[in-house]
């Protein structure tokens, strides 16, 4: 089971040898946690904190070192591989940036603009930072560059896209797109654009005047008839009429009233085209307000589009968010109790298959794992912040490195005991978490994982521990126990402690040592975290 150093290279580790630091903590190192989860330290917390100066100290130290082109360029490149786990880090980044006295990094901020905001929720977002950032400075943020950079965001966009940003995303922080197109003193590109900018300035009024008994373009009369049935919407109390509009040019919830919202007809309208996330987060509500009702054919629809493999394909779901969705749905209340309804049998048969099926959807890493799964508890919390139980959470995570990761070694630990457990293709969820809890319970003690490889010589490129709350009561420190695994195996190992209900742990370096990292809670973004890790991306 041990690999040559050859191997160890194939799998693109860094080797730990002479005069080598891979380990090293650098400010480039420290930015690119930042823009990843929104906080320099190796701790990843579930909950999301405000940004200010203070928790971006490497970038403004990069940005004072003159590195500022190197900074943009790396909230752009992870930003267009789909890195970050949270979109503001890298607006505040961009922001920081685009303000500093380099001529250089302000303008290749701002042309960075189009890469990092996707939609007009980032582009807002950006526009306040600015804002923030400007207030310290006590001056204007509208220079000729901001309006040039807003103006081109607009401009770039396809027409039928923008038309529906600006009628799904009308406010954000405090903007809207009135105030954007007019404090930019934005230029359209061609006659959609025009189109499109009069309508958000002047009003549907003055559109209807001046595009009837006109000769349109083809683009222009599809933004039209687009702009007219958002508008027939926002006076319509009849819900045949707001169903057919919203099949006829699929318009989405957030351009619907609130008393839209109270027919079953008109959710039912929504569900033919709704992108399979919201469908997940609103299947409760549809419950409750018996849209979806035992036996019915919208149940069935529903139940068809969840299971469907090109369906989940293309929402690129990963097993975890199926998963939750799944919980939220099996306790039969919102989370903050005023929504609540009665599961249907159908529906959670719908999404355990889905849970399944999405095994496709997650890219490996090609690394080596041990995954370890402490049961010094009995593992009957709750996950923070989700309706998940840490068991199951533990299984499931363990589940998708074992079907998804060719090289993964999957145990249970408690005090004094290591167990490998075999984790198959065909088992269930509930086997996978019967399997990981067959040891007596007893102390937490997170060194066993690493002592165990290093005791069986077994080459593991990364360590990932989930635990209910990250401590460690045996006589050897995890970091001390990693650092001395490296050095007899000559590679350098990474080391992740998810503290499933934690909020705060101190397992990881904080200061000295990139390839370690803490988890507080369990969430998607912990995800994207842990495989950012595994391949050396922060």
């Amino acid at each position: 089971m041990e690999p040559s150093g050859q191997d160890a290279n194939n799998h693109g580790q860094n080797s730990v040898g002479d005069g080598e630091h891979p380990w090293e903590v650098t400010d480039m190192t420290r930015l690119r946690r930042f823009i990843c989860y929104g906080s320099e330290m190796a701790i990843y917390d579930t909950k999301e904190h405000r940004l200010g100066m203070e928790s971006a100290l490497a970038l403004l130290s990069l940005l004072q070192e003159g590195r500022g082109c190197e900074v943009v360029e790396e909230v752009k490149r992870l930003a267009l591989e789909g890195r970050p786990v949270r979109a503001n880090p890298s607006l505040f980044a961009l922001a920081v940036c685009s303000q500093h006295l380099d001529l250089n990094t302000r303008q290749g901020a701002f042309r960075a603009l189009g890469d990092v905001c996707r939609d007009p929720e980032h582009l807002f977002t950006f526009i306040q930072y600015k804002k923030e950032v400007k207030e310290r400075m006590r001056c204007g943020i509208w220079g000729r560059a901001l309006r040039k950079a807003v103006s081109d965001w607009y401009n770039k966009q396809d027409a039928m896209g923008l038309a529906l940003a600006v009628t799904k995303y009308k406010t954000r922080e405090g903007w809207s797109h009135q105030d954007l197109l007019r404090l930019s003193h934005a230029k359209p590109a061609n006659e959609a654009i025009v189109l499109i900018s009069k309508y958000v300035m002047k009003g549907w009024k003055e559109v209807q005047g001046a595009y009837t008994d006109k000769a349109n373009s083809e683009e222009v009369i599809k933004v039209l008839s687009y702009l007219e049935a958002v508008e027939k919407v926002k006076h319509s109390a009849d819900e045949m009429e707001v169903s057919h509009l919203i099949e006829e040019h699929r318009l989405e919830r957030e351009q619907l009233l609130t008393d839209h919202l109270k027919s079953k007809v008109v959710w039912k309208a929504l569900i033919k085209e709704m992108p399979m996330e919201s469908m997940l987060r609103t299947l409760g509500k549809m419950t409750a307000d018996q849209v979806l009702e035992p036996g019915s054919s919208d149940v069935a629809e529903v139940c068809e589009r969840i299971q469907s493999e090109a369906a989940l394909k293309k929402a690129k779901l990963h097993p975890f968010s199926v998963l939750t969705a799944s919980e939220n749905y099996k306790r039969g209340q919102g989370n903050r109790g005023k929504v609540k309804w009665e599961p249907n049998v159908d529906i959670i048969k719908a999404l355990d298959s889905a849970f399944y099926k999405c095994f496709t959807n997650v890219e490996p890493a090609g690394k080596r794992f041990v995954v370890a799964v402490d049961i010094s508890t009995s593992l009957s919390s709750i996950v923070k912040g989700t309706s998940v139980s840490t068991a199951v959470a533990a299984a499931a995570m363990t589940m998708v490195f074992a079907r998804t990761e060719a090289e993964t070694q999957v145990m249970a630990y408690s005090e004094g005991a290591i167990v490998p457990c075999t984790i198959t293709e065909g088992m269930s969820l509930r086997q996978v978490a019967t399997e990981l809890v067959k040891i007596p319970s007893g102390y937490t003690d997170c060194a066993l994982p690493i002592l165990w490889a290093s005791e069986k010589r077994i080459t593991v490129d990364m360590f990932i521990i989930f635990t209910n709350s990250a401590c460690w009561h045996g006589e050897a420190n995890p970091t001390e126990c990693l650092r001395m695994y490296r050095h007899k195996m000559g590679i350098f190992s990474k080391l992740m402690v998810c503290g499933l209900t934690s909020n705060g742990l101190s397992i990881a370096d904080p200061a000295g040592d990139k390839g370690m990292l803490d988890l507080c809670g369990f969430d998607l973004g912990a995800i994207e975290v842990i495989r950012n890790l595994a391949l050396d991306l922060i």
